[in-house]
């Protein structure tokens, strides 16, 4: 038996008006979904314990079987294992996003915050203009990584795990009460600033009609972790695929493998027939048993408040992705279960996460089932089906 969790970040809604009502799960073209809900159990999962933060750090780590209450030190350091570094047990890791603030003349906590990705920026920009900053910031005690796009990484040694807000959760808003009341974080955040806002790449940047990049933004502080291995828990030996450095972190922690996909970027526009045969080859000719393809364009787009762009992103997952993994496996005669889901709700109403329940989607090749029913919030939550915990599912799945 083969297991696939297709992870579509952020892809659960609420209804919107501009789509007739629907979610963008319900307005998007899937006629793979379409066909395996009707062979498949659907319903309703709680990812995010209650009282913690929605995001994709903590529901990540509950669906890939990792109780949040018990594993999570925060999301930073799982983005650091993934680029290799080395962590103290008294180091902090931070993440460091670059954003586009206004580009007024205001005092730097007067601007407003425009833009969590600054165009979803290349990680060749990015690592241009952090150099430019980090060339006078980094010292003994703070050094600086390249992630991925606009997602990078602090490590403050010896450093305090201090609350900050996710740039994302703010977005339109004057940054003022939001900045670090750490003084030095708040000053390397001011810094940056100046340093980036005339940099000639974001001067080019302008010109093309991107946002400029003109500032740094800390958050998510945490430890070093320690999680389990995955095949001692699960005895089964699995591959991450995923274009963010958290998830690849999650795996590396884990013990499972990473596959770098050329072209996945994160995006709407990421390559997403690489992620399909990258898990089908993984699967039926590396020998491994589990493949987690993880698709971050819906929260992307969920972020972006753009439902149009969001039910692309699903509607590529869909045909792209699901159609490709389900071919190639039903034509190898290898039995297998797929599990569908989001993390979390990213509605492009308000923009950034919550925590309510999500619509998932399993599916035996072996054992399918017969219904009438479509894969979407609504009628997920109307199956009557229910996990409370997030971080059952995985054995969920194993055991179904």
């Amino acid at each position: 038996m083969k297991y696939v969790v297709m992870l579509g970040d952020g892809m659960a809604d609420e209804p919107v008006a501009s789509l007739g009502g629907l979610t963008p799960l319900q307005a998007a073209k899937t006629p793979v979904l379409d066909a395996l809900a009707k062979k498949s159990e659907i319903g309703m999962v709680q990812t995010i314990p209650e009282g913690m933060n929605p995001g994709s750090d903590t529901a990540n780590l509950s669906v890939i079987g990792y109780d949040p209450r018990e594993y999570y030190t925060g999301r930073s350091p799982l983005e650091a294992l993934s680029i290799g570094v080395d962590m103290k047990p008294d180091d902090v890791a931070l993440r460091c996003n670059i954003v586009t603030l206004s580009d007024d003349n205001l005092p730097y906590e007067q601007k407003t915050i425009i833009d969590h990705s600054a165009s979803e920026i290349s990680t060749e920009d990015a690592a241009v203009l952090l150099k430019a900053v980090t060339d006078e910031l980094a010292d003994d005690t703070y050094q600086f990584y390249v992630g991925t796009s606009y997602r990078h990484c602090l490590i403050w040694a010896k450093g305090q795990v201090v609350p900050l807000t996710p740039p994302h959760d703010v977005l339109g808003q004057v940054i003022g009460q939001y900045l670090p009341k750490d003084d030095m974080l708040r000053k390397m955040q001011e810094r940056s600033y100046e340093i980036l806002k005339n940099h000639p790449l974001n001067l080019e940047r302008k010109a093309k009609g991107l946002n400029p990049a003109n500032s740094f933004w800390f958050w998510g502080a945490g430890t070093r972790p320690s999680l389990a291995s995955f095949e001692e828990i699960y005895h089964k030996k699995g591959v991450m695929i995923s274009a963010v450095d958290l998830l690849k972190g999650i795996a590396v922690g884990a013990g499972m493998a990473n596959k770098t996909v050329e072209g996945a970027n994160g995006g709407l526009h990421t390559n997403y027939q690489g992620k399909a045969e990258a898990a089908v080859h993984a699967l039926l000719e590396e020998g491994f048993d589990f493949a987690y393809i993880h698709l971050e364009a819906p929260d992307e787009m969920g972020h972006q408040g753009s439902e149009e762009r969001k039910v692309q992103a699903i509607h590529n997952m869909d045909t792209q992705i699901l159609s490709y993994v389900t071919e190639k496996l039903d034509a190898s005669g290898e039995a297998y279960r797929l599990l569908v889901l989001p993390d979390h709700p990213t509605p492009v109403r308000i923009r950034t996460h919550v925590s309510d329940p999500v619509p998932y989607l399993l599916y035996d090749s072996s054992a399918p089932q017969e219904h009438t029913w479509c894969y979407n919030e609504k009628e997920a939550a109307q199956s009557g089906n229910k996990i409370e915990k997030g971080c059952e599912m995985m054995g969920y799945l194993f055991s179904k």
